[in-house]
Formats: C-alpha cells, sequence, structure tokens
C-alpha cells in the first residue's frame, strides 16, 4: 500500500496541461517533464544552452518541492526537439549530475510544448519526510 500525494511549487513552470508537476509515494517522487519555462517571466529563452539550464533548474526545484534531489534521481529522459543538440545538453546536463549521473535515455521528438528545444523528467528516491 502507497500514499499518492500531488507536488506543486511556484519556483518551476505550472504545468501546461492537466498534470501534476510531480507526484510523490512515502519513498519516490516521480517528476513530470520539465519545460524551459521561467517561473517568474512565463517565457522560454532562446538557444538550447538556456532552455536546458531552465528544463534542469525547474526540474531541481519540482524535486526538492517532493522532498528529493538531484542527487537523488535514479533515472531521467530527455526529450530533444533536435539531436544535433545533443553534445550541448550533455555538457550542462553533466553540471547538474556531477560524477554520479543517473541511468537516463534521451529522444528526439517532432515537436515538445510551447515550441521548446527540450524538456526533462525524472524518477529520485525521497531524501526529506521518506518513510523508512
Amino acid at each position: 500500500m502507497y500514499i499518492k500525494s500531488l507536488v506543486a511549487t511556484d519556483k518551476a513552470a505550472p504545468a501546461v496541461g492537466p498534470y501534476s508537476q510531480a507526484t510523490r509515494t512515502e519513498q519516490m517522487v516521480f517528476a513530470s517533464g520539465q519545460l524551459p519555462i521561467d517561473p517568474v517571466s512565463g517565457n522560454v529563452p532562446e538557444g538550447i544552452e538556456k532552455q536546458t539550464h531552465q528544463s534542469l533548474a525547474n526540474l531541481k526545484a519540482v524535486l526538492e518541492a517532493g522532498g528529493a534531489s538531484l542527487a537523488s534521481v535514479l533515472k531521467t529522459t530527455v526529450f530533444l526537439k533536435n539531436m544535433g543538440d545533443f553534445a550541448v545538453m550533455n555538457g550542462i546536463y553533466a553540471e547538474y549530475f556531477g560524477e554520479a549521473p543517473p541511468a537516463r535515455s534521451t529522444v528526439e521528438v517532432a515537436q515538445l510544448p510551447k515550441d521548446a528545444l527540450v524538456e526533462v523528467e525524472a524518477i529520485a528516491v525521497r531524501t526529506k519526510g521518506a518513510i523508512p
């Protein structure tokens, strides 16, 4: 038996559809794909570099709101509009996940909401408030 809770924070972009920023159980956080929407302005920055940073900043905020962190991420999925942006995204991604990165899949997609270039989702272990 588990208890599902919704996770929401104003430190990340709001959901752009009928879904939650994340859900959590006693042990896990499941973060929805985080688009590169600035939570203050509501704008999507230009270019893969800025968009990757914003998507990962949004992911970090959502995970922290759910009691997890980037360090507790087990698996991510990165959605790229253009696989030609992989090297740039990968370099920035490495800055956020350090020397013990999670498992990851990266896929090219035809289009993302808000015409974004990147979106990142994650599954993480709760490190704060988790029930042993």
